[in-house]
């Protein structure tokens, strides 16, 4: 996607931890970049801490005095000389103030400029940014609702089932859908209190709610030259709780005129921003196949392994080119092959996903052709409680999406953790679900989905 070159970075921090902090170290030791690993006092005994060239203690366990403390991640960039700093994902990858203090202070951010970040944190903000795009995007309120009567008048003009969200929102936190009039008040009040507590923003706006969509985004990538291409799709649809549980490329539900559309769309949106680094568009598909912008993601994605394996990027490496200056061909990259990924939380999907932190004191994992595991576990780790359950992700690629299926199942099959509850059982079953094999599911498919 890059043309070939030598980047100027010496060494790289990575401010984050776990599995994505050792799949950057893995990409940094290939381009022969020294790393520096981050971390808590939990994660003392972390692989990212064991791989990384040096390692600098940053704090206590809970994230605010540790991954989220600017002033101990910038002290430990400044004492061991990086010269750039790889956020990750989470924490405090999409926060542009972090972005900004290390672009102040020489020390390169690899990820988007401050401002790109800003305009599409704001939900408000970046749906604006869209329509002047000509992105298509969800009916709605345009702007902050500053009362409930205007959001009883809003919604009688869009139609029932409307959507209430929090304009700094994240992981369904101050979301509610509203069915009637008579549950608007509540819902409204609500909605605003638990965006207010989580946000520290309680500024919330109205959609028209889509019944039965896909989740479905496009990775898209840009330098700082203007160029834009596209990725191709990713069917994010299978999910809990507006969390992510399984994600695929290509997506079932694509045809490729729609492809043809959507990807035309997230370039657009990208263009719209000036947009320099690897980021993804989300986007809302209804079942008659018409899409709308729902949010862009301005970092790598946990699922950024399945557009890896169907097109044959390094996207880590490819986000670390693009920060030292490379420009990107413009191309439009397509899927070759169909990969599948599962999250493997430490949960217990036998009693309504309870986090399952602890000890693991078996570890063995699958491998054979056609599968890719991410993971910072081994046998021996201990899963702190203070963190994202995810431990693991594992991918199966292959020339068809029933192949993949095939594949998944049998390296699920050879997947042993013990000493914690996993997601595989919950995977498992996934895989032998007679609609998740058709492709007729969408984003309520875990609604009616039965554990056995």
């Amino acid at each position: 996607m890059t043309k070939d070159s030598k980047t100027n970075f010496k060494k790289i921090l990575i401010a984050n931890r776990g599995e994505i902090a050792l799949r950057v170290i893995r990409t940094c030791r290939e381009m022969g970049i020294k790393t520096v690993a981050v971390y808590s006092t939990a994660d003392k005994d972390s692989l990212h801490v064991k791989f990384a060239d040096e390692a600098v203690c940053i704090g206590k366990p809970a994230s605010s005095d540790s991954y989220l403390h600017i002033p101990h991640l910038m002290a430990a960039a400044e004492i061991v000389n990086a010269d750039a700093i790889h956020p990750g994902y989470g924490f405090l990858a999409e926060n542009a103030k972090f972005a900004e203090i290390c672009n102040e202070s020489g020390i390169k951010f690899i990820g988007p400029l401050p401002d790109q970040i800003r305009s599409m944190g704001d939900k408000i903000t970046a749906k604006e940014t869209m329509i002047k795009a000509g992105v298509p995007v969800v009916p709605g309120s345009g702007g902050l609702l500053e009362s409930v009567d205007q959001a009883k008048r809003l919604a009688k003009e869009i139609g029932y089932p409307v959507i209430l969200k929090a304009t700094a929102g994240g992981g369904g936190k101050g979301m509610r859908v509203v069915w009637q009039e008579a549950d608007i008040e509540k819902n409204y009040n609500t909605a605003k209190i638990e965006a207010g507590a989580s946000f520290k923003n309680d500024g919330i706006y109205m959609e028209k709610f889509v019944e039965e969509p896909r989740h479905i985004e496009i990775q898209v990538a840009g330098d700082r030259y203007g160029t834009v291409c596209h990725l191709s799709e990713r069917d994010c649809s299978i999910q809990r709780r507006h969390q992510k549980l399984v994600e695929e490329s290509p997506s079932p539900f694509m045809t490729e005129e729609l492809r043809e559309k959507m990807g035309a769309a997230a370039v657009k949106a990208a263009s719209a921003i000036n947009y320099e680094s690897v980021g993804t568009i989300e986007f809302l598909v209804d079942k008659h196949r018409n899409f709308y912008f729902m949010e862009m993601n301005t970092r790598i994605q946990v699922e950024h392994c399945v557009t890896e394996e169907v097109t044959n990027f390094d996207l880590i490496k490819e986000q670390i080119k693009i920060a030292a200056g490379d420009a990107i061909s413009g191309m439009n990259y397509f899927p070759s092959m169909h990969a599948i990924e599962c999250r493997i939380n430490a949960e217990d999907p036998y009693n309504d996903f309870r986090p399952s932190p602890g000890r693991i004191t078996v570890l063995h994992q699958p491998g054979g052709h056609g599968i890719r595991v991410d993971s910072h576990a081994y046998a021996g780790y201990v899963i702190p409680p203070y963190y994202d359950s995810m431990i693991a992700k594992i991918i199966a690629v292959a020339r068809t999406r029933e192949e993949a299926i095939n594949t998944m199942s049998r390296a699920l099959s050879e997947y042993v953790i013990e000493g914690v509850h996993t997601t595989i059982p919950f995977h498992q079953q996934l895989m032998k679900n007679e609609d998740f094999k058709s492709g007729n599911f969408n984003t309520k498919f875990m609604e009616s989905f039965k554990m056995v």
